[in-house]
């Protein structure tokens, strides 16, 4: 009885899954508290760090599939997130979480921006949100290569597709749709 108890002790507790309306107010309030391209740094937080409803691995797995898919790479993330947490009601729930009530407060702000538009202090405020979204992509840019295992291949993907992308402006597209190839051809072959 007294090993049982420490066996249980020693176990990590999993937390309940959301409900449908905990899942929409937190892909809501992520949506709307969040600036530019920092979103995924704030689910990376939300879902990961704070609620343990996913691994790190699992969430940059889900973000590696979501960057692949055609769109917008938040809204695959959070489509993903939801599928994975509640099935195709997750899946609505944080499409629709993440799309509209930011799309609401968009066209609010885009009426207010145009009328504030003359004046300078408008467009610092607007630097400066575009500071902050920068910040949080290379934060999440870090934390995903913290994860990679150190390994030469998935450096020389990378270091590739920087070249292919950045300094030779190749079509995104295909230096993707190449890459991505390659990368499941060697994990295949490594796995086999």
């Amino acid at each position: 009885m007294a090993a049982a108890r420490t066996l249980n002790m020693s176990e990590p507790e999993t937390p309940p899954a959301p409900s449908c309306s905990q899942l929409f107010w937190i892909f809501t309030r992520i949506a709307l508290t969040s600036f530019g391209g920092g979103l995924s740094g704030w689910l990376l937080r939300e879902f990961v760090q704070n609620r343990k409803w996913m691994t790190q691995e699992e969430f940059l797995n889900g973000l590696s599939i979501s960057q692949a898919l055609p769109g917008v790479n938040v809204k695959n993330m959070a489509v993903w997130i939801g599928y994975r947490l509640l099935g195709w009601r997750g899946a609505i729930i944080g499409f629709v979480g993440i799309i509209v009530p930011p799309a609401i407060v968009i066209v609010l702000l885009g009426t207010l921006f145009s009328s504030l538009s003359r004046y300078p202090l408008t467009h610092v405020a607007l630097t400066g949100a575009a500071a902050a979204a920068v910040g949080l992509s290379l934060s999440m840019g870090i934390t995903a290569a913290r994860a990679l295992p150190r390994n030469a291949f998935p450096i020389a993907i990378m270091a590739a597709t920087f070249v292919a992308v950045a300094l030779l402006h190749w079509p995104l597209f295909w230096v993707v749709l190449a890459a991505g190839f390659v990368s499941v051809a060697y994990a295949y072959a490594r796995a086999g």
